[in-house]
């Protein structure tokens, strides 16, 4: 098996997606043709995908697996949610929506890519979008911590004259760099 690189955007299909797709193509079927032209099948799909567990696979094989498990297990459920689906939709049928384009997607993929190679590079086992910025904080205070609070401090920075390496503010943000705790940055429990 062929190992994947670090910049390589991991490739993985919802196989959920796909039933329920074949299940909308195959109830829109059944919709007077009038009706039909009214239905958005993107809003249908993501209505009875949000009441569906996923059925993620990576590979060729884990696909068939998937999709056979899908239809055997989940076939009156995806129905059933593809009908509410279409119902909920023709409640509401005059509803404006701006649908997201492929660029966006495209854009949502490459950020997840970027995600998991910072977690790579990174200690911390659950990175997030919502805790990047306190994760980032910790792991450079905790690996130069004298070289970033100086930094901010403007200690040795010429450009801040008024505060020299041997001055009083200089061991004063030295002394306060080696009390600072390791969680300074943020808390470290992170709630999913």
């Amino acid at each position: 098996m062929k190992a994947t690189q670090a910049n390589q955007v991991p490739t993985y299909q919802n196989v959920m997606e796909v039933l329920v797709n074949e299940e909308v193509n195959r109830q829109m079927k059944q919709l007077p043709p009038k009706l039909a032209d009214y239905i958005n099948r993107v809003e249908v799909a993501t209505y009875a995908l949000n009441r569906l567990p996923p059925l993620y696979a990576s590979s060729q094989e884990g696909r068939r697996h998937q999709r056979v498990r899908g239809k055997q297990e989940y076939n009156n459920q995806i129905a059933t949610a593809v009908r509410q689906a279409f119902a909920a939709v023709q409640r509401d049928p005059l509803r404006r929506a701006t649908p997201m384009t492929r660029e966006e997607e495209a854009e949502y993929q490459m950020a997840l890519a970027a995600l998991e190679q910072i977690q790579q590079l990174l200690p911390h086992k659950q990175l997030s979008w919502h805790n990047l910025v306190n994760v980032l904080q910790q792991s450079l205070t905790k690996t130069a911590p004298r070289r970033v609070h100086r930094r901010a401090l403007g200690v040795g920075d010429p450009s801040h004259a008024a505060v020299s390496p041997g001055s009083g503010a200089a061991r004063a943000a030295s002394r306060a760099t080696q009390e600072t705790p390791d969680d300074a940055c943020g808390d470290t429990r992170y709630h999913w």
